[in-house]
């Protein structure tokens, strides 16, 4: 449990809860059904072990913070709580409710435990693939998903591993359940950047030879489809930035071939490389500024990788 005041709501609540939800109850001394439902939620908080971390905010000692919130949710008594997730208030409930309402409540917002541990496996894959333990990060990524389907992560990980060692009917059941995401007029980037990395593995698999195709752009370099199908080879291997030459060159000569593939088969590499953006976490203020309540968090950046910054450079510049 966590006392939150003024100068540790952003570090010590918005923060937190962009790693694990938060639980803020907004309780008063004097209040009695307060009193009532304290214990509860304290008794919950062990029993879901790491599941969510409970908060209090004192109304009275800090009502800059129990008031922007009763403003936002148009409460006007408490007990009142409110549920944060990556660091924005997202629910809520008023008044000493009975236990079980308050477990269907935290059950709207909770991972579950095989989330939690699909979570854990996914970040433990990431690491071993890393250190070239590809068959370890297999096996994990595998049951990561057999628990929770849902985590979009641990799936494109395991595609990139299924494609990098050449397993195209693996690939391709793994993508299925996700496959009519990337089509339509609501087409997610990420998941449409992932079934063209797919069908850059199965084009490799039926496709021309590296030396033959090497023999045909010395002879021509503007054959655009010798040169898409060496793109497409490079994509398939892992190889990105040939990839990426390889359609640069068409696209600095012909932006519109093709409904324009190979721009958008680039993009989808830059997509295939780029690591997914992290969630909303609160910036802390700077020593000596006055304490200040913000609710909404900031997206930490990430750290730039510079290969890809300066590829997505050159497209820009192919492109104007």
């Amino acid at each position: 449990m966590i006392d939150i005041t003024i100068e540790n709501f952003e570090t010590d609540l918005l923060a937190v809860s962009a790693q694990v939800p938060v639980l803020l109850d907004i309780w008063a001394p004097w209040c009695g059904p307060c009193k009532q439902l304290g214990p509860v939620l304290e008794k919950l908080e062990e029993e879901y072990a790491g599941r969510f971390i409970l908060a209090k905010v004192n109304a009275d000692e800090q009502p800059e913070i129990s008031g922007q919130l009763s403003q936002m949710f148009g409460v006007r008594s408490i007990p009142f709580c409110v549920m944060f997730t990556g660091g924005q208030p997202v629910d809520g409930f008023v008044g000493a409710l009975p236990e079980a309402q308050i477990r269907e409540f935290l059950a709207k917002h909770l991972p579950s435990e095989d989330e939690l541990l699909a979570q854990a496996e996914t970040q433990e894959a990431e690491q071993l693939a890393e250190t070239g333990d590809a068959d370890s990060a297999l096996a994990l990524l595998e049951d990561a998903l057999a628990k929770d389907p849902g985590n979009d992560e641990a799936r494109f990980d395991l595609i990139k591993l299924l494609v990098a060692e050449g397993a195209l009917e693996p690939a391709q059941a793994v993508f299925e359940p996700i496959a009519s995401r990337a089509t339509g007029p609501l087409a997610e980037m990420r998941v449409a950047a992932f079934g063209r990395y797919i069908e850059a593995l199965a084009q490799a698999r039926q496709g021309r030879s590296p030396t033959e195709l090497s023999a045909i752009l010395e002879a021509n370099k503007r054959d655009f489809e010798a040169r898409f199908d060496m793109a497409q080879l490079f994509f398939a291997a892992g190889h990105f930035t040939d990839a990426m030459d390889e359609l640069l060159e068409i696209i600095m000569r012909d932006k519109a071939w093709s409904d324009e593939k190979a721009r958008k088969t680039y993009v989808a590499i830059l997509e295939v490389m780029t690591k997914p953006q992290p969630k909303a976490v609160a910036k802390t203020a700077a020593p000596g500024d006055a304490p200040k309540l913000e609710i909404a968090g900031k997206v930490e950046v990430p750290a730039a990788n510079p290969v890809i910054d300066q590829y997505r450079r050159k497209l820009s510049m192919a492109l104007f």
